[in-house]
């Protein structure tokens, strides 16, 4: 909403609102979609000092009974929501909606199976295993009362390298050396025996979907090529890398270890740091780092949101540049692509270009697309799912 010009909002009419930008962003659309765009009640616009957090409002098909921070939540209808189904009935179906807050997704997996609760999102593993087989599908014990259903995430895991970071070996500022570590992953292994293939793998940053791609680039190990590219940046099995630090939370320390086996065989010295996030987070941002793992995820489906990682002007901590990559080619681009409002092809051509210079330049790693993954009780229905994992309940139904 940066580009927002001041007072640059105005209601035309009843329907209508009018937005003046100071500048061209092709991205804004999608971003009035996201619920940072959600119309908010006239009570609560007009009313000064309401803040939404302690007093919600707004017009949507939910409104907040109770809300006890850290524990749960719960919903009712919205009694003067709009929308209605084909045959003229109110929206949303339900009567209730509970949510709760669950620090421990183990116990989260036990309530879905106990009953206790209708639906839970995300895979995680202490319970992929016993969930899903080593296909990714529904164990057969789970198919007579729970279903998944998934669609692609607008999201990559990714490992970065701060390049001007004082932790990071000055051998990983080169990006042959770089391109040698991603060369040398196991990508395929990975995602099937950590991640039950119910990821994608990849080593391009930007999700295919965003580009106009119907899948990934595909990917393998090529660990002769890694051992070349690493000798011809002037490290023969590894002389003179020095000791790599991977940083991490234990959510992700299985992959973190694959990941250090598949390095150890280019001659490396691989260590991991398992940090809580909170810590992992401040010196990410900080440049306290070398090497890391992280995630990024859209709010709307542009590719700009994930090539904004790898401006100047993004630079963490101001920014989710947490790399500092900076490419005057790169900036270019980027700045010609947020220009061409109007020619989506155009725009898409850059995209590409500059998805394709990050992979050479390669200051991510990048290891997999994520899915968006639900797991729900059979007899819940009218379920509704979305690439950017928005939850939307509004024709869901429960019971026979």
């Amino acid at each position: 909403m940066d580009a927002v010009v001041p007072d640059g909002i105005r209601a035309v009419d009843d329907n209508t609102v009018e937005i003046q930008l100071s500048h061209a962003y092709p991205p804004f659309l999608g971003l009035l979609t996201t619920v940072y765009g959600a119309v908010v009640d006239r009570e609560h616009a007009q009313t000064e000092g309401v803040s939404l957090r302690d007093h919600p409002g707004g017009t949507g098909p939910f409104v907040l009974k109770w809300w006890l921070e850290d524990a749960g939540l719960v919903l009712h209808p919205n009694p003067t929501y709009w929308e209605r189904d084909e045959e003229g009935h109110a929206l949303p179906y339900l009567d209730a909606v509970h949510i709760d807050v669950v620090q421990d997704m183990g116990s989260e997996f036990l309530g879905l199976t106990q009953g206790r609760y209708d639906f839970i999102s995300g895979l995680h593993p202490s319970f992929m295993e016993t969930l899903l087989d080593e296909e990714g599908g529904l164990r057969t014990s789970f198919a007579e009362e729970l279903r998944l259903e998934h669609v692609p995430f607008l999201k990559t895991d990714y490992l970065g390298v701060v390049l001007d970071g004082s932790q990071t070996p000055t051998a990983l500022k080169k990006s042959k050396v770089r391109q040698a570590l991603s060369l040398a992953l196991d990508r395929p292994a990975l995602v099937r025996h950590l991640r039950r293939n119910s990821v994608s793998a990849t080593d391009h940053f930007v999700p295919p979907s965003m580009l106009g791609r119907a899948a990934p680039h595909p990917v393998r190990l090529e660990l002769d090529s890694a051992k070349a590219l690493l000798a011809e940046a002037g490290h023969p099995d590894g002389e003179g890398v020095g000791t790599l630090v991977v940083s991490t939370t234990s959510d992700y320390a299985d992959l973190c270890a694959a990941i250090q086996h598949d390095w150890t065989a280019l001659g490396l010295d691989v260590q991991i740091d398992v940090l809580p996030s909170s810590v992992l987070r401040e010196r990410v941002a900080q440049g306290e780092v070398a090497v890391f793992y992280k995630s990024w995820l859209a709010d709307h489906p542009d590719a700009e949101n994930f090539l904004g990682l790898f401006v100047k002007t993004n630079f963490s901590p101001g920014g989710p540049n947490y790399t500092h990559h900076h490419h005057p080619e790169f900036e270019e681009m980027y700045r010609q692509a947020l220009a061409l409002s109007d020619d989506e092809e155009g725009r898409r051509a850059l995209y590409m270009a500059m998805d394709s210079l990050v992979h050479s330049e390669m200051p991510v790693i990048p290891l997999f697309h994520d899915r968006v993954t639900h797991v729900l009780r059979e007899d819940v229905t009218g379920w509704a799912i979305s690439p950017v994992n928005r939850l939307d309940l509004r024709r869901v139904k429960k019971g026979a």
